[in-house]
């Protein structure tokens, strides 16, 4: 990722990602680290970076986005005004009505649910034939990582907006917050010849103090059909039996089946968030 402009108005800032990833055939501009003290200096801020990227050639704008989706990137568009929990994207007061003025409309969108863990449980443990779903053993924490970024690159380049990143950045991201994993709550699945087929990466929420009571199931991909739900079981009941009491299903697009599965876990929607775009 090239280093961004930082873009400056009276009472706004943000920086301006010239390569970011592509909306269809467009070639796209992100903006990111956006604040703001009010709609209107926000707005303003945007249109001028839109005239901007318009004189360059760029087609498209997309944000609040920090260059690509493995950055932090989307707006909250809804919440019922519960505490934020690590690694879930932040704004301000103002920034949705910014992008909005500046005529920037949702382009994608995502929502984080909730669940008491006792209802989110139901029936027998999921199995599947042949897979074998383990815990992390806390060592080697690179390696946990590289192993992570292997099966994410393969899992999520589907994805809209998808953009590859190179190894380095992606240990940089999972670095800072290495100390607060439990690695109770970090799931690989092999299968019988010892291919991995799966990962899970969840932890619990330590923005509620010493003694959390949730658990965030943060990322899940898998290369086998039913996987992916094991896995979401064997975290579910993994936390039941340490003790905690509620699980978050984090930033799931409104399109995936996450989502879906989610609401067969009696989990509910407390949170939505966007991704704003506008054609230049």
């Amino acid at each position: 990722m090239s280093e961004p402009e930082l873009f400056e108005a009276p009472g706004a800032s943000a920086l301006i990602y010239r390569d970011a990833p592509a909306w269809g055939e467009l070639k796209t501009a992100a903006i990111g680290g956006f604040s703001c003290r009010d709609a209107a200096s926000g707005g303003s801020l945007i249109e001028s970076a839109k005239a901007r990227l318009r004189s360059e050639g760029f087609a498209a704008v997309v944000g609040p986005m920090d260059g690509d989706t493995w950055h932090r990137y989307r707006v909250v568009w809804e919440s019922d005004g519960s505490a934020p929990f690590p690694m879930e994207p932040t704004s301000g007061p103002f920034d949705k009505q910014a992008f909005l003025s500046a005529g920037l409309a949702p382009i994608s969108e995502y929502v984080s649910s909730r669940a008491a863990l006792a209802e989110a449980i139901a029936g027998e443990p999921v199995v599947v034939p042949g897979v074998e779903i383990s815990a992390w053993d806390g060592k080697d924490g690179e390696r946990l990582v590289r192993r992570m970024f292997k099966m994410s690159l393969a899992a999520f380049a589907s994805n809209r907006f998808y953009k590859p990143i190179g190894l380095d950045a992606f240990l940089k991201l999972y670095e800072p917050v290495m100390p607060l994993i439990d690695p109770r709550f970090v799931l690989f699945a092999h299968d019988s010849d010892g291919k991995l087929v799966g990962f899970l990466f969840g932890y619990p929420n330590r923005l509620e103090g010493k003694t959390p009571t949730t658990v965030v199931l943060k990322t899940y991909a898998s290369a086998l059909r039913g996987v992916g739900h094991a896995l979401a079981d064997r975290f579910h009941r993994a936390g039941l039996d340490l003790g905690f009491e509620t699980v978050i299903h984090a930033l799931m697009h409104v399109d995936n089946a996450s989502r879906q599965r989610s609401s067969l876990h009696r989990a509910t929607v407390f949170r939505r968030y966007a991704l704003m775009g506008a054609t230049l």
